[in-house]
């Protein structure tokens, strides 16, 4: 991945860093996370955290690969880490996972149910059917480009740290996401075709200078549960609400694009979502969260703080697009939205 351009004096400071030798960049590492107001739109700590977690996903262009295991840079990376994490916690009591330790693991469903089903936020997905723009639309696709480029790889890493029925469960969502073995049904291929019929570039993180913070924080939060052992089961509540509040968005979305006269196999992506999303509601619900919170009574309230993760952040992502959008401006950052904005 091309390596991005800093946001303020933390992340200059990294990436100023990573472009020398470990040995020698480890002296010129920023020391200490100044304290932000709101980390989940902080630019400067989003960031950073991005471009931390990024080394462990892929190469970023002038960095020595062996930074990846780093003993400072995690020093440094565990800092961000602690202000992502308070700011979830802090962020999410109002769907109620806090003081849910006397919750019974077979309750854990129905919970997840009535979260997803109460989930707030702006209409975004109504808006994109009936209203949206195609240059609305190139702007949706390039948010979610971050995520849907490398399509269930953060969800993946809880693999090998649950076993039995929730394993199993896992692995039949995560094949479906890898296309069950055939490179050109994997998600992330699907999504990589949308992009080029909307005219997108489709290289792995060529529109990260574009996305604000919030988008950063979509991301970091998948990557900071699925790095974590400990967070493993908010690892899978997320993954379950993830899922759980799928089918209906991307129909919208779906319909929006055929209703701007876009061609079904770009519409493919969106529609693969429609049918299997449906099925995975219930696998990652029953068999994976109910399984895993069965095996492990002690961390349903894990499960349920990574469902309520994914829902309050997937609502502020949302109210920012939309809210831009409303306000007749464009939902992105820097020179790509003032382009975007003249579509």
């Amino acid at each position: 991945m091309i390596r991005p351009e800093p946001r303020g004096p933390l992340s200059e400071r990294l990436l100023l860093s990573l472009t020398r030798p470990p040995l020698e960049g480890e002296a010129t590492l920023p020391r200490g996370v100044p304290a932000v107001a709101d980390p989940l739109q902080d630019e400067d700590l989003q960031l950073s955290l991005f471009t931390c977690y990024q080394l462990h996903y892929s190469d970023l262009e002038g960095v020595d690969g062996t930074w990846e295991w780093n003993p400072a840079l995690l020093a440094l990376r565990a800092e961000l880490e602690g202000e992502l994490e308070r700011a979830l916690r802090e962020a999410t009591p109002g769907h109620g996972w806090q003081g849910q330790e006397d919750t019974l693991p077979c309750e854990v469903p129905t919970r997840l149910t009535g979260m997803t089903r109460a989930a707030g936020g702006p209409p975004l997905s109504a808006f994109m059917r009936r209203h949206a723009t195609f240059g609305q639309y190139r702007e949706f696709v390039k948010h979610r480009s971050l995520y849907h480029l490398r399509e269930a790889d953060p969800h993946t890493w809880a693999i090998p740290r649950v076993q039995g029925r929730a394993k199993a469960a896992l692995i039949e969502i995560q094949a479906d996401e890898y296309g069950q073995g055939e490179a050109g049904r994997m998600h992330s291929e699907l999504f990589r075709n949308t992009m080029r019929g909307l005219g997108l570039d489709t290289a792995y993180g060529v529109y990260l200078e574009s996305v604000p913070a919030v988008t950063l924080a979509l991301n970091n939060t998948m990557s900071l549960l699925g790095l974590h052992r400990r967070l493993r089961g908010a690892l899978l509540g997320h993954l379950a609400a993830f899922e759980m509040t799928s089918t209906g968005p991307n129909r919208d979305l779906s319909l929006g694009l055929q209703r701007l006269g876009v061609a079904v196999q770009v519409r493919r992506y969106f529609d693969e979502h429609v049918e299997a999303d449906a099925a995975h509601e219930q696998i990652a619900a029953r068999d994976m969260c109910g399984s895993f919170a069965a095996d492990h009574p002690d961390l349903v309230p894990d499960v349920l703080f990574g469902a309520a993760a994914c829902l309050t952040l997937d609502r502020l992502w949302a109210e920012h697009v939309l809210g831009r959008w409303q306000e007749g401006e464009s939902s992105l950052s820097s020179a790509d939205a003032r382009a975007a904005a003249a579509t």
